[in-house]
């Protein structure tokens, strides 16, 4: 049970990491995209303090979903079993192609918003500045980057890690 606890714990701490820089960041690309079109969290005027806020809300429950996945992937039935400390790689990497994707992703709805190609959503226009609105394309498109490669990647780490415990059992019994 324990090693499947520090899966959840390994997987959470890095969502909410994860979650900070992101958030660092894309509260500087655009603060109203955090203060104006989303729920009030805390009451502060400071950038940091409210991506401070966002990125643990925003993310412990992403990182428990996909920890319970993985440690399941990686502990249930009969094949070698994969400890936290076999998953940090494939953690890493998987938070390495989301910031890659998040930025490519923010740099496009920015630009697709400059060419008229996309607009923000009628419900944001009416709250964020016209100024800003490229901005918050950016960061919208940032955020969503995120959360669905982090999807499709948690999927991914999952289904490495069974095949990785099948290949560990199968060089077991040939030895």
């Amino acid at each position: 049970m324990l090693p499947a606890l520090r899966i959840i714990g390994l997987c959470m701490l890095a969502a909410i990491a994860y979650g900070l820089v992101h958030d660092q960041i894309t509260v500087r690309v655009c603060v109203e995209y955090f203060s104006v079109t989303h729920k009030h969290l805390v009451s502060t005027d400071s950038p940091t303090v409210l991506a401070l806020a966002w990125s643990v809300w925003a993310t412990w429950w992403v990182g428990l979903a996909l920890g319970i996945v993985l440690a399941l992937a990686s502990r249930i039935g009969r094949w070698p079993k994969l400890d936290a400390r076999d998953l940090v790689p494939s953690v890493l990497i998987l938070l390495a192609v989301m910031a890659a994707f998040a930025t490519l992703a923010g740099i496009a709805g920015s630009q697709l918003s400059l060419q008229g190609k996309v607009v923000i959503p009628i419900e944001a226009a009416s709250v964020v500045p016209t100024a800003m609105h490229h901005r918050w394309m950016a960061a919208w498109y940032a955020h969503n980057a995120s959360y669905d490669v982090g999807f499709i990647g948690g999927i991914v780490l999952s289904v490495l890690a069974l095949l990785t415990r099948r290949r560990r059992g199968t060089v077991a019994s040939f030895a």
